[in-house]
């Protein structure tokens, strides 16, 4: 049988949940986040990103860019309640939910009875049961994996629904552009731009073998996510690959002496999220240090969990500017096991065909 996933995800949720709470702030350019001088946007609505707004930007720099933005603190208790409130929703027409974050799920409706069978129907009536339940709205992608419906998801934001069809994934496919494919960051992206490859047909012009030789164990999902093909399942949660804490100070360090005297109560914070979860074995520790002109290194080393070793990651990357510094963090890695999804022999529109 043909599968069926929906990807459900909120439109500019923290700020769309102070929108529904404090009607007022509607129709303006609204934010959430820390408004001191230090913080950073986490969300913002859509007439904030017209004036170049967007998460991760410094509140500074977004008061700059939109002087009329208005910057709302996080409520984040409301934020996990609604998003209970959606969960509770989708669990009532999917018995398989994978949630990703607050604002965000998959569901595989594959032996669904709603609306005769057809995902598209009951991704709408979704759509409508969040806006009339939570007060916000949420936009959908209908497809037969969870690539396809998570670039469909994005594909008519905000509030909007797109649908990939079995017929028409080598088509849709083969014009996406390859940043679009989730793990392909900002220089994977340019990398893949310079020899060639800006598209997933650009990317199906190579070879497996030829794949693994140039980009190694990406090889194999490059492979598949160019073709439109993923079988992992809804529900499945991998293993972490790793765990960090790390601290933005109100005022600047001044030198590695300073900096150091921060490490004890990074390393006591890490320490307690890695003792509060059960962890797989250790592949490496890591500093993070970024400097007043925003600059940022990182430091990493096989080395042994402890005080000693982030001791001397720190001072390495210290040593690399004589800047002051505005942010420390501290972190591990894990060792995963080859997660590779297993290669199928079925192309994505060879499989027997069941409409969305």
């Amino acid at each position: 049988m043909q599968r069926k996933i929906i990807h459900i995800d909120c439109d500019c949720y923290y700020a769309a949940l102070e929108m529904r709470d404090f009607p007022h702030l509607r129709g303006h350019p609204v934010a959430v986040g820390g408004q001191s001088s230090r913080s950073v946007l986490s969300t913002c609505n859509y007439e904030a990103r017209a004036f170049g707004l967007h998460s991760a930007m410094p509140s500074r720099r977004a008061v700059a860019l939109c002087p009329q933005v208005i910057i709302q603190p996080h409520r984040f208790e409301i934020y996990r309640a609604a998003s209970e409130q959606m969960m509770a929703i989708f669990a009532r027409y999917a018995d398989l939910v994978e949630p990703l974050s607050l604002d965000e799920a998959y569901l595989d409706v594959s032996d669904s009875l709603w609306f005769g069978g057809s995902a598209t129907l009951l991704a709408e009536h979704i759509r409508a049961e969040v806006f009339r339940e939570v007060g916000i709205t949420v936009s959908a992608g209908v497809a037969t994996n969870k690539f396809l419906a998570k670039v469909a998801s994005d594909w008519n934001k905000p509030n909007g629904i797109f649908v990939v069809p079995p017929r028409r994934v080598d088509d849709f496919v083969s014009a996406l552009p390859v940043k679009k494919i989730w793990g392909v960051g900002k220089k994977f992206n340019e990398r893949l731009n310079q020899m060639g490859i800006k598209t997933c047909g650009d990317l199906q012009q190579w070879s497996m073998p030829k794949l693994v030789q140039f980009f190694g164990k990406s090889g194999p999902w490059l492979y598949q996510r160019s073709r439109g093909v993923d079988e992992r399942a809804v529900g499945r949660t991998g293993t972490r690959k790793s765990q960090s804490i790390e601290h933005t100070f109100a005022t600047d360090l001044a030198g590695e002496e300073e900096c150091l005297k921060q490490l004890p109560e990074l390393y006591a914070g890490l320490m307690k999220r890695i003792n509060d979860k059960s962890c797989p074995p250790l592949k490496s520790v890591f500093v993070k240090v970024r400097f007043n002109d925003f600059t940022t290194t990182t430091m990493e080393r096989p080395w042994a969990l402890d005080a000693q070793s982030y001791q001397r990651l720190l001072q390495a990357a210290c040593a690399k500017s004589a800047k002051a510094v505005r942010l420390l963090g501290l972190g591990v890695r894990f060792n995963e096991a080859d997660s590779t999804d297993q290669l199928t022999l079925w192309g994505p529109n060879e499989s027997p065909l069941h409409s969305l």
